[in-house]
């Protein structure tokens, strides 16, 4: 694999994340949702005011993930109690199958177990097969579907997913 590191997203960064956030959502979710509902969950959760506000009001971390220095996906989580909500883990095109989702969830697992929470939950659209194959294949489980009514006519329909990440995860 290559150089990988993951950094806590400054303040100052965080124009950066929201460009990277709008590229990505782009070029992974138009088949999934449409472009119309891309556009406007972008503005509506990956913008600069939505990532400063998730910061500042609502307890969020973001970390990038870096390769030669070089910010290529990012991580948005929320801890809640015993459980820490993976809000966002998401790869530029030409850096997927590289084994960085991996990296992103090993250093959540540490993160969990260093902080004192037990399992690790996220919410995956029921049709992106590729991305729930790969949280499949990391040891997470379907604990329910979901659906939010996220206003302006879109409805995100999800799967919830967990992982145990207890001292035999």
């Amino acid at each position: 694999m290559e150089q990988l590191e993951i950094t806590l997203v400054k303040q100052e960064e965080l124009p950066r994340l929201a460009e990277l956030a709008s590229e990505i959502w782009h070029q992974h979710f138009p088949p999934i949702i449409g472009i119309a509902q891309v556009e406007y969950m972008v503005e509506k959760f990956q913008s600069l005011p939505a990532l400063t506000k998730a910061i500042n009001e609502d307890g969020y971390r973001y970390y990038f993930l870096r390769v030669s220095g070089e910010p290529v996906g990012y991580i948005g989580i929320q801890p809640q109690e015993h459980v820490l909500f993976l809000s966002k883990l998401y790869i530029k095109q030409a850096f997927r199958g590289r084994k960085l989702a991996r990296a992103g969830i090993d250093f959540l697992v540490a993160l969990c177990q260093e902080e004192g929470f037990d399992r690790i939950r996220l919410t995956c659209n029921r049709h992106n097969k590729n991305t729930l194959a790969a949280y499949d294949k990391m040891g997470f489980v379907v604990v329910c579907e979901q659906d939010a009514d996220i206003g302006n006519g879109f409805v995100m329909n999800d799967y919830v997913m967990e992982k145990t990440v207890g001292a035999d995860a």
